[in-house]
């Protein structure tokens, strides 16, 4: 039960790590694959890390590595490597096109882990500047969605029954698409008997916990071998960071949080701002699955569509500060 409300799935307590699940990312603290051991682990890392290097390279994106904590040997082989094996063809289809595009497309290509350090760096213009940040900003809402039957699969596993049964009408095409989650609307039947209304599906990736279970394991091998490596990032703390960003992905991973956010955050009493939080439709939420109120809107970056609706942004930035 989260905010009194019944939900379907697993405990909603955060669950042990294990080798086959997301929560196995915490098995990355010591990396250690299955039945394997260090060396083995190594060898597995560097695979992954070789797969990511031949990726950017066929994307012509081998820019970002030059920033790699890696020690200067180990990232200058495998960048050659990774060069010598990029299709010519592939590298020479970028030609004309900005880094930014062809960096986004490689971490499309690469997964969800890669396309949420995609997103966390398309907000910081001032860390990459205000090209590269706005070309990484697709990877916000504008990725390739997966197919509407493994989204229908998810929903029925996930609230125990048939679309049919759940929803008055279900969205074939989603509305949206990130790195975690895609979004159809639906429409759901009024429990105290109204007209039917309107609904947004967040429905979690399939795969996505084993996907970001590889790369966090790896990201943590590699924060482990920069802190002994490179003295000078030790104050940093990048393997606290990366346990950090696994603790946050594990969160966002399980929908049941997320709901349990916006139901207390819309019972804040908020009389003094003129704003809304669409409401939890708890009966169809899971840890797999978050059903909210369908609201149109603008997306708050688009700053001349806010202009042409009549907005005062000035207004509107003082609501949010309060």
């Amino acid at each position: 039960r989260v905010g009194g409300h019944a939900v379907s799935g697993q405990p909603f307590e955060p669950q042990p790590f294990g080798p086959s699940s997301f929560a196995g990312t915490v098995r990355a603290a010591r990396f250690l694959p299955p039945g394997g051991g260090i060396a083995a682990a190594s060898a597995l890392h560097l695979g992954r890390l070789f797969v990511i290097m031949r990726t950017l390279a066929r994307h012509d994106a081998m820019f970002v590595f030059d920033l790699a904590p890696l020690p200067r040997l180990l990232r200058h082989g495998l960048r050659l490597a990774a060069k010598l094996l990029a299709r010519p063809r592939e590298r020479r289809k970028w030609r004309g096109t900005q880094p930014g595009e062809r960096l986004a497309e490689a971490f499309t290509a690469l997964g969800p882990c890669f396309i949420k350090l995609g997103q966390a760096l398309s907000v910081r213009p001032d860390l990459i500047g205000d090209e590269l940040a706005r070309d990484l900003g697709r990877l916000r809402d504008k990725l390739p969605p997966f197919a509407t039957a493994e989204a229908r699969a998810t929903v029925e596993a996930a609230l125990d029954g048939s679309l049919e049964d759940l929803f008055l009408a279900f969205g074939e095409t989603p509305v949206a698409a990130a790195s975690i989650a895609q979004v159809h609307r639906a429409q759901i039947a009024d429990p105290a008997g109204g007209p039917p209304r309107w609904v947004a599906v967040k429905i979690l990736r399939p795969g996505l916990e084993r996907a970001f279970a590889r790369d966090i394991a790896l990201l943590h091998w590699l924060a482990v071998l920069a802190e002994r490596t490179r003295p000078v990032l030790r104050r940093l703390r990048p393997v606290a960071v990366v346990e950090t960003f696994a603790r946050t992905v594990r969160m966002e991973t399980d929908f049941r949080f997320e709901a349990a956010a916006a139901s207390e955050f819309g019972a804040l009493d908020r009389s003094p701002v003129s704003f809304r939080v669409p409401e939890v439709v708890w009966s169809h939420c899971s840890d797999r699955v978050l059903t909210l109120g369908w609201v149109d809107g603008i997306p708050v970056d688009d700053l001349e569509a806010i202009d042409r609706a009549g907005h005062d942004r000035r207004r509107l930035a003082q609501e949010v500060i309060q």
